[in-house]
């Protein structure tokens, strides 16, 4: 049964189709809904994305380049190129998603969703501060900021990440992230755990 996350902020409706044993690639359906976008422009520093639209529009920005996609196009997002995409449309769009190499991608969406559930929940229009820095820390293989030079939001995120762990506060972020403790499942360190 493939595994289905829904972030209510984006009105992103993801179902992952195949994640590689090698982690080579990563593909997920993405349902985009009417006027749906995602949060932040952000850069994936050594992933390749590829969207290839089946049904409805997807607008985007890659680099500093803008398209608007329809059924049958491909947009291809090179490693480290800042992006962001939307739907313009009034009907949902339906977008099959390659990600290479998968890295732990799934795992960010999934915890995207699970971030962005609680924010909706608690009617915030921002991410808790300690739950943002936790997360850019746990997958700073798979996304960065735009913009901002990397050895600047290292600076930050790192000792802010630490500290949380340090003081306890990042509880609610496991829990979120589906992990009852710093070796998560499977006994996989989390990334920042301990350092």
């Amino acid at each position: 049964m493939p595994d289905v996350i829904v972030n209510p902020l984006s009105g992103e409706r993801i179902t992952i189709r195949s994640a590689a044993g090698d982690r080579s690639a990563l593909e997920w359906e993405l349902e985009l809904a009417a006027g749906g976008r995602v949060p932040s422009s952000h850069a994936h520093p050594e992933q390749e994305e590829r969207f290839t639209v089946r049904e409805g529009r997807l607008r985007m920005r890659v680099g500093w380049r803008r398209v608007t996609a329809g059924p049958g196009d491909t947009v291809r997002v090179p490693p480290g190129t800042v992006h962001h995409f939307a739907n313009p449309g009034s009907v949902p769009a339906r977008v099959t998603v390659v990600t290479r190499p998968a890295l732990d991608m799934q795992d960010l969406l999934q915890t995207a969703a699970a971030l962005a559930t609680e924010q909706h929940a608690a009617a915030r229009r921002l991410p808790r501060p300690v739950d943002l820095a936790l997360f850019m820390r746990d997958f700073e293989r798979e996304v960065r900021a735009p913009y901002l030079p990397t050895a600047l939001v290292g600076a930050v995120i790192r000792p802010a990440a630490w500290l949380a762990r340090r003081c306890g506060l990042d509880a609610r972020y496991r829990r979120l992230r589906g992990r009852g403790g710093p070796g998560g499942p499977g006994g996989r360190a989390l990334p920042g755990a301990g350092r």
